[in-house]
């Protein structure tokens, strides 16, 4: 029966047999769900939405109505039509505000507080979820409270408070035992892969890749062993990241192409930026400038386009970088100042320390050196990355100070800090960097040694 069902669907339809077209209608947007059919799973969502009207309004319709506001909600979001989805919610909270359903609200204002994640509007986002967290303490529901936890420590994360993130999302991994990694509980993408990945993610910021490694590769199995595309999409790219800002690009790019791939072929556009903008970054690093610069304008037109703010935000980093690599500095200082504004407002602490030393490394590489200005943001920088425990910004700052007071001849503060940063990268195997730093002490050494004769 289950093979048969678009076909029931179809023909309750038709007939106008309305409870049978909700039924069917439902159980085909299910079966589309499942395989990440998202368009298909939408058409059907849509198909049993208008077949309630045609029946009795009984508080039994009403849920069912909730239910599949919420349904089309989920489909819609890998396709990333937000204000669709949002409408979609407030529908759906109004009714079950009216029948006073705490179980229902609470599933409601979860998703409320992940559209407003993606929107960068935390406060906002913090507030959904406190919501829900207190309709599943009140109602003991386990599941709700658990994935409301976890959306808790990605706020945590997007805010740049890596350690806070790590506690919180380490506390919901307790929860996902035995079975319960491979189960998605309604929601796009498994918690498990989800948690598994962030957690990696936070991990990354902080230096500590050994721990990150070994998560993340743990968030890919799961992902591999039920071969769900978003999931497998979700954990190559927090595998990939890490490898990034470790600086092994042998096993980052494949893990990020894979990513971007899925977004693709999958049919994920809401994905789009954010996997690009990992990619883009390592593109450039090895060389592939023009590849990076035309991906990431792409991604940042369709961030825009789709007004998610935070991804908006992670692209323009990894096309100022870009940028600053093939000399084009005015483009490069133009992007990185809109984006150390977005950072403030929204309150991205990590991303405003980035912003920052991008700022530092277009001032550093300008003819001549401004180096008052770059030694200014690269101290900005690195006063947020020591708060917040961004090991591998450190080094990077410590390293851009170093090089730029080499140029200048203040050989003892040069000495200092590129020593620093070879400390640093050497500590977390951040070989990608090593050359340039021990290059540039070299020189610093050698200028300062006494020349016989």
């Amino acid at each position: 029966m289950v093979e048969q069902v678009e076909r029931f669907a179809y023909h309750a339809l038709r007939g106008e047999v309305w409870d049978k077209a909700l039924a069917y209608c439902r159980q085909a947007g299910e079966k589309a769900m499942a395989r990440s059919a998202h368009r298909e799973a939408v058409g059907y969502c849509e198909q049993a939405l208008s077949a309630l009207p045609h029946l009795s309004e009984t508080r039994d319709t009403r849920e069912q109505a909730i239910d599949l506001w919420l349904a089309l909600r989920t489909a819609l979001r890998p396709l990333g039509d937000f204000r669709r989805i949002l409408a979609c919610l407030r529908e759906a909270e109004t009714l079950a505000e009216a029948l006073d359903d705490h179980r229902r609200l609470g599933q409601v204002s979860l998703f409320l507080s992940v559209h407003f994640f993606l929107r960068g509007a935390y406060d906002q986002s913090l507030a959904a979820n406190q919501r829900a967290l207190a309709l599943a303490t009140s109602g003991g529901d386990a599941i709700l409270h658990m994935l409301a936890s976890q959306r808790l420590g990605l706020v945590y994360q997007a805010q740049g408070d890596y350690r806070r993130a790590i506690d919180c999302l380490g506390q919901t991994m307790a929860s996902f035992d035995g079975t319960r990694r491979y189960e998605r509980f309604g929601q796009v993408t498994l918690p498990a892969v989800l948690c598994y990945a962030y957690l990696a993610t936070c991990h990354t910021e902080l230096g500590m890749f050994v721990e990150g490694r070994a998560l993340g590769a743990e968030g890919l199995r799961i992902a591999e062993a039920v071969a769900h595309p978003l999931s497998l999409m979700y954990a190559s790219h927090g595998l990939g990241m890490l490898s990034l800002h470790q600086g092994d690009l042998s096993r980052a790019l494949p893990l990020l192409e894979r990513a971007v791939g899925l977004c693709h072929e999958a049919d994920f556009p809401a994905y789009f930026p954010w996997m690009v903008a990992a990619l883009g970054t390592a593109y450039a690093r090895c060389g592939r400038v023009a590849d990076a610069v035309s991906l990431l304008t792409q991604a940042i037109d369709q961030a825009i386009a789709m007004e998610m703010r935070s991804f908006q935000v992670l692209c323009c980093l990894s096309l100022g970088e870009a940028q600053v690599l093939v000399g084009c500095l005015e483009d490069a200082h133009v992007l990185a100042e809109r984006t150390l504004t977005l950072t403030r407002e929204y309150q991205e602490r990590g991303n405003q320390a980035y912003a920052l030393h991008l700022l530092g490394e277009i001032a550093a590489q300008r003819d001549p050196p401004d180096s008052t200005l770059a030694a200014a943001h690269y101290r900005e920088a690195l006063a947020l990355a020591n708060e917040l425990g961004m090991r591998p910004l450190q080094a990077h700052c410590h390293r851009g100070l170093g090089t730029l007071y080499a140029r200048s001849g203040q050989r003892e503060q040069a000495r200092v800090e590129l020593s620093t940063a070879l400390a640093l990268y050497r500590a977390m195997e951040m070989t990608f960097w090593l050359p340039q730093a021990e290059a540039a002490l070299v020189r610093v050494t050698a200028a300062s040694t006494p020349q016989a004769g």
